[in-house]
């Protein structure tokens, strides 16, 4: 029996998983790159999987997380550069991150029981302590003297 016949005559090369012996290999593509997005979807899964927060997850489920957690992120991005630029800012800190966090409604809501540090609290002062403005002020605008005419100049 011949040895060299059998390993000549067998399958080409192992690996070669569906495409021809030589044929040049596909690029991968990402599902993130699929979905459009920054966020790393493949990382996502991995984490909801070893998370143990169902016990099977679907294809479906990294894809949304992943779409969802960008979009927050870019919407508090964006809103704390508006922050840092009315603060003439050009870093983004942890005050302006607190800032959009209780100015916004829907964001506070979401992040009603987080404490940012660092994030100091909100610009705000007790009505009480505030000078009162009563109808006294408009009464004594008319007491004030005013000058009518210039006395002339003595020579």
């Amino acid at each position: 029996m011949d040895v060299s016949s059998t390993a000549a005559g067998g399958k080409a090369k192992k690996g070669a998983a569906g495409r021809k012996a030589g044929g040049p290999r596909k690029k991968s593509v990402t599902r993130s790159v699929k979905a459009g997005l920054q966020v790393p979807v493949g990382r996502v899964g991995r984490y909801l999987k070893k998370g143990r927060y169902a016990p099977r997850v679907g294809t479906g489920a990294p894809v949304y997380l992943a779409a969802v957690l960008e979009y927050l992120a870019a919407e508090v991005l964006e809103l704390a550069g508006n922050a840092a630029k009315d603060n003439k800012k050009s870093r983004i800190i942890p005050r302006h991150l607190l800032l959009v966090a209780r100015n916004d409604e829907e964001l506070g809501k979401l992040l009603a029981g987080v404490t940012i540090a660092h994030g100091g609290v909100l610009p705000k002062i007790n009505p009480v302590l505030l000078p009162k403005k009563t109808a006294d002020k408009a009464a004594k605008e008319p007491k004030s003297p005013k000058k009518t005419a210039k006395s002339p100049k003595k020579a």
